[in-house]
């Protein structure tokens, strides 16, 4: 019985080192969407305050493609030591594997760390548009059937889904624009090229105030306090609305349990220190933490939201 238990505790030794002495080098989070849209600009806010606690780089890398499939492809094949993450908003954790026929990797075996933040959609729009609110854009939308472009960060992105709820909700007919990120989609809006898109306020709200966009509602059940002015979408004109984002970490399949709440314990101090909350809260999210069990239930509770809208909304990769 004695050998049996040196044994056991031999074994479980590594693991236990592994913690103690993790991070001894850099770590690498990867964005599976461009640089300049909310899932980067977020996690190089908490990213930066990590790698001050710990004194190793935590080095962001934007690996853009397949609506956040490329990026979370790659987390999900690499080592499962702790030093390989992937910081993503609900496309490839909660939403692509109701849209894709195949995906390369399970969803559902990331190890989650937990939730960063939580973050409203708005519907902006192009300034030549001729409509001043969401129940003037309904309207003209239902007068040029099919003309109304949205664009996305890409197919079956929160974005996507959110104008083919919009679509299905308050009747109207809108041509699908994807794009492989936010910054692209708000970058042609911005240039008159499409419409309408339905992201991230903080991105939406930068270019607003430059006069580049105009913004019509947020989608959220109450006003946001950084834009207090703009009404919600309910108020607006389609009651019952809601749209949000939300960006969570994880690990690799297999990542030990003790590396994972290490890097917990790093994520939700940075999320509760004040200039971090802060930058958050400046850009419309709402900072949130949170063990990795409470992530894991969130993640499980929004697939099964999202996989309703798209059932609801009858939402294909090829709307």
């Amino acid at each position: 019985m004695q050998r049996i238990l040196a044994w056991l505790l031999l074994l479980a030794l590594p693991l236990g080192a592994a913690a103690q002495s993790f991070p001894n080098k850099a770590v690498r989070v990867v964005v599976p969407f461009p640089a300049g849209g909310a899932a980067d600009s977020i996690a190089r806010i908490v990213t930066e305050r990590m790698s001050n606690k710990w004194g190793q780089p935590v080095l962001v890398e934007n690996r853009a493609g397949a609506g956040g499939n490329v990026g979370a492809d790659a987390v999900y094949r690499a080592d499962p030591d702790g030093y390989t993450l992937l910081s993503s908003p609900p496309g490839p954790l909660s939403i692509n594997h109701n849209l894709y026929k195949e995906l390369s990797f399970e969803p559902g075996r990331f190890v989650p760390i937990t939730v960063l933040c939580l973050s409203p959609n708005v519907i902006s729009a192009r300034n030549e548009l001729p409509v001043g609110s969401v129940k003037e854009l309904v309207a003209y939308a239902k007068a040029n059937p099919g003309k109304v472009s949205y664009a996305s960060q890409g197919n079956g992105s929160t974005s996507h889904l959110s104008a083919a709820m919009l679509a299905s909700m308050a009747g109207l007919q809108l041509l699908h624009v994807p794009y492989k990120g936010e910054a692209p989609a708000l970058t042609d809006l911005a240039g008159g090229r499409v419409d309408i898109f339905i992201g991230n306020l903080f991105a939406a709200l930068k270019l607003a105030q430059g006069g580049r966009i105009k913004l019509l509602g947020v989608a959220s059940e109450k006003r946001n306090a950084v834009a207090p002015d703009l009404p919600t979408v309910s108020e607006a004109g389609v009651p019952g609305f809601l749209s949000s984002a939300w960006f969570a970490l994880v690990a690799p399949p297999q990542t030990p349990a003790a590396v994972a709440r290490e890097i917990n314990a790093a994520a939700v101090e940075a999320l509760r220190s004040d200039d971090v909350r802060k930058k958050l809260l400046a850009l419309g999210a709402e900072p949130v933490g949170g063990t990795t069990a409470e992530t894991a239930a969130f993640i499980k509770d929004e697939t099964e939201r999202w996989k309703k809208v798209i059932k609801d909304a009858n939402v294909t990769l090829a709307n």
